[in-house]
C-alpha cells in the first residue's frame, strides 16, 4: 500500500489500514525506543504515546518528508520528553537542596538552552502553586529543613506536614505536566 493510501485510510478510519501501519511501525519503533531507554515497561509508555501523538497530528501531516522520518521524529520528541520529566522529578524530589545549582552541572553543553527553558517551566510551575505548597516545597527541597522543623514553625503535627508534602508534590507534577 502506498504511503499517501495508508495516511487516507487511516484517516478515514480504515480498521485495517490502521493494522499495517501499526504491524509496519510497531517493531522499528520499539527498537529505536529500546536503544535509548532501558526499562521496558517505560520504552512500551513512550511508543504507545508517540502511536497516539502521531494519530493526533496525521491530519497535519503534508508529505514534505517521509511517513517514516515524521513518525520517528515524533518518537524522538517522545524520548526527549520522556526524560525531561525524569529528571525534573528526580531534581525536585531528591533530598538535595540547592535545585538551581544542579540543574546546570547535569546538562550536557547543548543542552544549556533546555536548562534555561526548565528553571522557568520550574518557576511558573511553582507560581501557580497554593501559597502553602510552595512554602512547604521550598522549606523541604530548597532549604533543606526536616518534616519536623517544618512541623514547627507551621504549629501542626509531622503527620500533617507529611501529607502537605505529599498533595504539594502531587500539584507540582501535575502542574508541571500540564504546561
Amino acid at each position: 500500500m502506498e504511503e499517501h493510501e495508508l495516511i487516507a485510510k487511516i484517516l478515514s478510519r480504515d480498521r485495517h489500514a490502521l493494522y499495517v501501519f501499526y504491524r509496519t511501525y510497531r517493531p522499528r519503533l520499539s527498537r529505536l525506543i529500546r536503544t535509548k531507554v532501558a526499562n521496558k515497561n517505560d520504552c512500551e509508555e513512550i511508543l504507545q504515546d508517540t502511536l497516539y501523538a502521531f494519530l493526533e497530528a496525521l491530519r497535519d501531516f503534508h508529505g514534505k518528508s517521509t511517513l517514516e522520518t515524521f513518525l520517528f521524529s515524533i518518537c524522538q520528541n517522545k524520548i526527549v520528553d520522556f526524560y525531561r520529566r525524569k529528571k525534573v522529578k528526580h531534581l525536585v524530589f531528591s533530598q538535595i537542596p540547592q535545585l538551581e545549582a544542579l540543574i546546570s552541572p547535569l546538562l550536557v553543553p547543548e543542552e544549556s538552552f533546555d536548562a534555561v527553558l526548565l528553571r522557568e517551566r520550574i518557576h511558573a510551575v511553582f507560581s501557580r502553586l497554593l501559597p502553602r505548597y510552595r512554602r512547604v516545597l521550598t522549606l523541604k527541597y530548597m532549604e533543606n529543613r526536616t518534616v519536623s522543623e517544618i512541623a514547627e514553625e507551621f504549629t501542626v503535627t509531622v503527620k500533617s506536614v507529611e501529607a502537605q508534602l505529599f498533595r504539594a508534590r502531587k500539584a507540582f507534577v501535575e502542574a508541571f505536566d500540564a504546561l
